[in-house]
């Protein structure tokens, strides 16, 4: 009778933990054209903080459709996400962000080689500095969003 192995997941290149600590430094919110997206929980939770009298109000002035999905908007001139105030340089809602923001810079793109990580730490201040977060949490993050 043949035996079954079970083979284990291969290891992860950054089974050691990798660093991230924000700087607040808000390059992430701003930049060239891209989507943040957003679902209906999102939307309701940041509706919740932002001061807006409605889900509808809100989705009317934050939020566009793009096909059969949502995205924030963004502002043309430079990109920057609707959200992010260019005075302070915070998200207008960051305590009810939306997980593509939460879970930065822990995304499959980011965390494919080491050289993947390497460029994110040159263009995220806070990548590869401070806290150093384990495998476990980094893959928790990876899989709740993927970009």
């Amino acid at each position: 009778m043949p035996s079954s192995k079970t083979q284990n997941p291969p290891e992860k290149w950054y089974k050691d933990g990798l660093k991230f600590e924000c700087s607040a430094c808000g390059d992430c919110c701003t930049g060239g054209e891209g989507y943040v997206w957003v679902n209906k929980e999102e939307i309701e939770q940041m509706t919740s903080v932002s001061g807006a009298t409605s889900v509808a109000a809100f989705e009317k002035k934050y939020v566009r459709q793009v096909g059969i999905r949502k995205s924030l908007k963004e502002y043309k001139k430079d990109g920057a996400c609707v959200l992010f105030d260019s005075k302070t340089r915070k998200c207008q809602v960051y305590e009810a962000r939306p997980r593509q923001c939460r879970t930065w810079p822990f995304w499959d793109s980011n965390l494919r080689t080491p050289r993947d990580w390497k460029e994110t730490c040159q263009v995220c201040p806070g990548a590869g500095k401070g806290k150093k977060y384990g495998v476990d949490h980094i893959e928790k993050e990876r899989k709740t969003f993927h970009v």
